[in-house]
């Protein structure tokens, strides 16, 4: 009896890729001749495991501009589709959580009226995890369709989902100030 053990890699001359494996081969001899009596193959791990998709912290912010894109088609679906299959929307001008793809196209089918474009003031991009990264901080909508300009704090989360990365997460609201102000003077004429 003989054993042999170890790694072994093939190319596969139909693609020419590459295929990583562990081996244990056992012999006998029999009939004069050196017989497998035993194969074992498998796959590294390594190879079977995902890797994980990186992105890096200007990837992570870029991936804003195509939501923003989308919002200038003014086009609900074409939005909608930015989010993955199960994402959760807590917009800016709804009280509703959207936590359905067609629950997200109809927040963006009357939001979309507006006509609003956004851009980034400040925020943090976090990106050093695989298959998923978040950028949160403050942003400012302008209305097309009336002039106001309305800030915000945003976070997106995002995902990478069917070979594309998605939002899973976003959450929207005004910037409290306003409405600090506003209870200010509500506490001061209630006092007088």
């Amino acid at each position: 009896m003989a054993q042999d053990n170890g790694l072994y890699e093939f190319t596969l001359g139909a693609t020419g890729a590459k295929v990583k494996g562990r081996y244990t081969f056992s012999y006998i001899l029999e009939d004069d001749e050196w017989k497998i009596s035993h194969h074992h193959s498998s796959q590294m791990p390594e190879e079977i495991m995902p890797k994980g998709q990186q992105i890096s912290s200007k990837e992570t912010r870029d991936l804003f501009n195509l939501w923003n894109d989308a919002l200038a088609t003014l086009d609900p679906k074409q939005v909608a589709a930015r989010y993955s299959k199960d994402a959760i929307l807590l917009p800016t001008v709804s009280d509703e959580a959207r936590t359905t793809p067609e629950g997200i196209e109809d927040y963006f089918t009357n939001f979309l009226k507006s006509k609003p474009q956004g851009i980034i003031k400040s925020g943090v991009t976090i990106s050093d995890t695989p298959n998923w990264c978040k950028d949160a901080g403050i942003y400012e909508f302008t209305m097309g369709a009336t002039g106001d300009v309305v800030a915000g704090r945003y976070t997106f989360v995002y995902i990478f989902e069917d070979n594309e990365w998605k939002i899973a997460h976003h959450h929207s609201s005004v910037m409290p100030e306003k409405l600090m102000a506003d209870g200010a003077k509500l506490a001061e004429i209630e006092s007088n």
